[in-house]
């Protein structure tokens, strides 16, 4: 399975992308292969101006092409994705995203932004064909906490929706590639 971790950040390093390296982390100790792919990295002057032949751009939209499943994070600013994640999604064909799982992950600096994902990133995610979103987490600054000493600190609460939205995720790929095994009533006996 292939899994990519892409980051909406334009801050390196942000709660949000050290999340998504996490929850990479636990998707590589499980034995899934992911790839990263950080918007902010990409040519700032191609992805504003919609430059489909810069080659940058192309490798990025083809590694997501390649994905089968994608863990999106970003950072929630003025109630919104950021807006660096809508540049990058706004350049992918209407179904850039056919076929393919989606965990959102997000941080914000209180839980009144928690309902951006739902309102503001998902109905995005939808309309680029995404097969299946599943539920979004978020966490806010203090659930996501950094020391140079002890690393990344995640909230018990953050931590229980990650795992959980780790094998949800895991769980939904192993349907989607074997979908009889997921649903024995359909094999009929021969």
């Amino acid at each position: 399975m292939r899994i990519l971790l892409l980051s909406g950040s334009p801050s390196s390093p942000s709660r949000s992308a050290r999340l998504l390296h996490h929850v990479g982390n636990q998707l590589n100790a499980l034995g899934q292969r992911t790839s990263s792919l950080h918007v902010r990295d990409l040519p700032a002057q191609a992805l504003m101006h919609a430059d489909f032949s810069d080659p940058e751009l192309a490798a990025a939209k083809s590694l997501l092409a390649k994905a089968e499943a994608i863990v999106i994070a970003t950072p929630i600013y003025k109630a919104a994705y950021s807006g660096l994640l809508k540049s990058f999604l706004d350049i992918l064909p209407q179904d850039g995203l056919a076929g393919k799982l989606v965990l959102p992950l997000a941080t914000g600096g209180s839980q009144s932004h928690m309902l951006a994902l739902d309102y503001g990133l998902r109905p995005v995610l939808a309309s680029l064909s995404a097969r299946h979103i599943l539920p979004s987490i978020y966490a806010t600054d203090a659930q996501v906490t950094w020391s140079d000493l002890q690393g990344l600190q995640l909230d018990a609460t953050i931590q229980e929706r990650v795992e959980d939205g780790v094998q949800l995720l895991l769980d939904s790929l192993s349907i989607l590639r074997n979908p009889l095994h997921a649903i024995p009533e359909l094999v009929l006996p021969c």
